[in-house]
């Protein structure tokens, strides 16, 4: 059985838009109130707020006279906005996230609904409240035999309403086993460059719209703050925005699941996308090409159908070692997009070379669990001894890879 989200446009109606608009609202006010409570309590008591006291407080809130409109909502999303406030915490104590934030209006909002919250009959979705289905644009069909367990109602920064349902597909999604394995290089000019010599493209879809985009922000820069003029400007940058990702989002999902179809066994490297994007020269193009949710939607696809996904360390010098003999160069500037070999003289494409040098090191993992982590330098180690040792003047560090 395998846990799936379908999601789909929907178009509601004056009323129930109303009634949508007011439940993100609640749903935004109550998680930042507890947002602020949790924070309130640390700072001043140094104590921990658990879900449950933030439970409480949400009944309490409902009592008031000034809060009496969270009652006219249903309860189910306000709850569930506790519960992905606890979850954020606890990704934050283990390192997994950073600190909440608090939730802007202007991102737009979402509010999830569990069974008790809403009705599937007939094909067709009641929300908690609503007398009307929701007008769903069908795109695809649910596996047949599948109820939703959990909806999730979500308005984005560009003013359209989606949907999303959370079904349990107990179909045998296993896909015939095949031979072909294939180690992946990710790169910026060419997005995929595969073990077998093949380089795919980046699409590069912000570029596209980026004069376009760069106009609508330079004529929203020019409009007064809350004015109507403003959040019209605001509506056209938003759409732009939605454009490119629904493109990037949607070419991401095509090669990705080709790759899984047609191949047993992927390796990738562990890439640390966030700590690359700290490099402000090379920040917009790696964004762009979306290198982090490839890999995602690689890792759970391979789940889904049977594939073999390996991660290989982000150390590992693909790029620096040649594939026919081993040999490692000192250093390979990234403007160096072909080497020969000073050992052995073969030439190098970079990319190729370094989703073959992939691939091998992935087999290796897969095959004897070896470890494909370079040795430490001398100058790593040293840095790494003055970390441990004790001393109150040197505060520890964390390296950036």
């Amino acid at each position: 059985m395998v846990e799936k989200a379908y999601k789909f446009r929907f178009y509601p109606t004056p009323e129930q838009e109303n009634l949508l608009h007011r439940t993100l609202g609640c749903v935004r006010l109550v998680y930042n109130k507890a947002l602020a409570a949790r924070t309130q309590a640390w700072y001043e008591q140094k104590q921990r707020v658990s879900y449950k006291q933030t439970s409480a407080m949400l009944t309490n809130w409902k009592k008031q006279e000034d809060l009496d409109f969270l009652d006219r909502v249903s309860s189910v999303p306000l709850q569930q906005g506790l519960r992905h406030l606890q979850t954020a915490f606890t990704n934050f104590f283990s390192g997994r996230a950073k600190y909440p934030n608090f939730k802007k209006k202007r991102n737009g909002g979402s509010a999830e609904f569990t069974k008790s919250a809403f009705k599937w009959k007939d094909g067709q979705v009641y929300l908690a409240k609503c007398l009307e289905p929701l007008s769903i644009r069908w795109s695809r069909q649910l596996p047949l035999g599948c109820v939703p367990t959990t909806i999730t109602v979500k308005l984005d920064p560009s003013g359209r309403w989606s949907i999303s349902l959370r079904v349990n597909d107990t179909r045998n999604l296993l896909l015939k086993p095949v031979t072909k394995q294939i180690g992946i290089d990710l790169g910026i000019t060419s997005l995929v460059t595969t073990s077998n010599g093949e380089k795919i493209a980046n699409p590069k879809n912000l570029n596209k719209l980026h004069k376009k985009l760069r106009l609508t922000q330079k004529s929203l820069s020019r409009k007064t703050k809350g004015s109507n003029n403003y959040q019209k400007a605001r509506l056209k940058v938003a759409r732009i925005h939605a454009k490119i990702k629904d493109s990037r989002l949607d070419y991401t999902h095509k090669l990705t699941t080709q790759l899984i179809r047609e191949n047993q066994t992927v390796v990738v490297e562990d890439l640390a996308v966030k700590n690359m994007v700290k490099n402000h020269k090379l920040a917009k193009a790696i964004s762009d090409a979306n290198w982090s949710e490839l890999v995602r939607q690689l890792e759970y696809k391979a789940d889904w159908y049977g594939r073999e996904l390996i991660k290989i360390d982000r150390y590992f010098p693909s790029s620096k070692r040649c594939s026919n003999c081993g040999h490692i160069v000192e250093k390979l500037p990234l403007n160096i997009r072909e080497w020969d070999c000073p050992e052995c003289a073969a030439h190098h494409d970079r990319d190729i070379n370094a989703s073959v040098n992939i691939l091998a090191a992935g087999l290796a993992v897969s095959v004897c669990g070896a470890t494909v982590r370079p040795e430490e330098s001398k100058s790593r180690k040293a840095g790494a001894l003055k970390q441990k040792a004790p001393s109150s003047d040197v505060r520890e560090s964390h390296p950036v890879s």
